[in-house]
């Protein structure tokens, strides 16, 4: 891969993690120039990656102009195995009945709640948990973040999906994957979800409030 590629890609990562992006901010996080910036979103443009947004007005200096990825650049950020993964649910759907896809979930659940728990069972912190896992899930590709409310909530961001089509096929997954976390903390803090890329968000997020 050669540098423009490699700066490209980076510049997209930045787009995806963090929503719509000026060229400035993009220069200042990735350490390029205005111009070596301009001429990334100009090819990734050209390639139908990105899109830019009507100016925004800024309380001094000209207006900005964010950039956005569009359907094509969301695309790149793999879904794993998504098309097989949804042919199987609407096979077992047909075949064997919803039953016995709620099944398949719940077993689901309970193996990835098990697996968490785990490895979150050694860490005691409400941060120190929420940290293993964005840890976990970022090993799984969604792309997670933790961030410390001034409330003293945490926000657990997950900026990616990697199964996102199998969960337009069968929203079960989401609601087991709420039901994970949910348990996950259970008797430590509440979990409920504020941001959901179904529901049309660019990112699922989850507002954790420590039990007092």
């Amino acid at each position: 891969m050669n540098e423009s590629n490699t700066s490209q890609d980076k510049i997209l990562y930045q787009i995806k993690r963090l929503g719509p992006l000026s060229v400035k901010s993009l220069a200042e996080n990735l350490d390029i120039s205005t111009m070596g910036i301009r001429q990334h979103l100009e090819q990734l443009s050209e390639k139908e990656l990105i899109t830019a947004l009507p100016e925004e007005s800024q309380a001094r200096g000209r207006p900005v102009k964010p950039w956005k990825l569009t359907e094509k650049g969301h695309a790149r950020f793999p879904d794993a195995h998504a098309q097989i993964t949804s042919d199987l649910i609407r096979s077992v759907r047909e075949v064997l009945g919803e039953p016995a896809l709620e099944k398949i979930i719940e077993k689901r659940t309970t193996e990835t709640y098990e697996q968490y728990q785990l490895s979150m069972e050694k860490h005691h912190s409400l941060l120190d948990k929420a940290e293993e896992l964005v840890r976990l899930r970022s090993s799984e590709g969604y792309m997670a973040e933790v961030i410390e409310e001034d409330d003293g909530d945490l926000l657990f961001l997950e900026h990616h999906c990697p199964i996102c089509i199998a969960a337009k096929t069968c929203q079960g997954f989401c609601q087991s994957e709420l039901e994970v976390f949910q348990k996950l903390f259970t008797g430590v803090a509440s979990v409920t979800r504020v941001d959901h890329i179904l529901q049309g968000a660019r990112r699922c997020s989850y507002r954790i409030s420590k039990i007092i």
